[in-house]
């Protein structure tokens, strides 16, 4: 029951964040540490186009930015995370992402490549109970809207590892989702921006983003 009221009480702030003519508003983290929150520019508008017209969301079309100790943080009910340097989260930054999470939030961390060594003790700040597990491929987040049986999509090859994905689960909610040797990001950016990057593999990393949306928005 007290799940349940925090998620509305969530939604209801969301939607007033959002203004008269969207729903609301999905945000990436600006995080301290030096690292390039900013990366990625084209991606996040691509991924909310697609979101609104294959799940009929009716998401703002322009990412916010929000930081850890802003009081907005409490009104975007699904947040990214992108980069490939240092990350640094305060003790009350890490506080109040720990909130969030549990009030209802959603992160999505994707790996621009470089990120995974920085972001693993950061969060442990955060939820230093948990650990990050690897998620089969028959969790429900590779079947919302699009079935991925094989689990994340490979857009950049990196070192030419597999593409993981990994969560960390909050008395059995899915509270962060962490993309690995994946590049989500990058594969939602414009067809273009990276002249290797195949129609089909934007729209598979596309197709995987909506179903983190809409997982984010329908979970539990």
């Amino acid at each position: 029951m007290l799940k349940n009221l925090l998620l509305s009480a969530f939604l209801l702030l969301s939607l007033t964040a959002a203004g008269p003519n969207y729903s609301f508003k999905i945000a990436k983290l600006h995080y301290g540490g030096g690292g390039d929150w900013y990366a990625n520019k084209t991606s996040l508008p691509n991924l909310i186009q697609f979101c609104n017209q294959t799940l009929k969301t009716n998401i703002a079309p322009e990412e916010a930015t929000v930081e850890l100790d802003a009081p907005e943080l409490l009104t975007y009910p699904f947040i990214h995370m992108t980069g490939h340097g240092n990350v640094t989260f305060t003790a009350s930054e890490a506080k109040n992402l720990r909130r969030y999470l549990i009030g209802g939030g959603f992160l999505h961390i994707d790996d621009n490549y470089g990120l995974d060594k920085f972001i693993r003790p950061e969060m442990k700040k955060v939820f230093p109970e948990l650990e990050f597990v690897e998620l089969p491929f028959s969790h429900p987040v590779y079947h919302q809207k699009f079935s991925f049986p094989r689990g994340l999509p490979k857009v950049h090859e990196h070192e030419g590892k597999r593409a993981q994905g990994f969560g960390l689960l909050y008395k059995d909610r899915l509270v962060c989702f962490y993309s690995y040797e994946c590049d989500l990001g990058n594969g939602w950016e414009d067809i273009g921006t990276y002249p290797e990057d195949t129609p089909a593999a934007h729209d598979a990393a596309l197709r995987m983003g909506a179903n983190l949306v809409a997982y984010a928005l329908t979970q539990n």
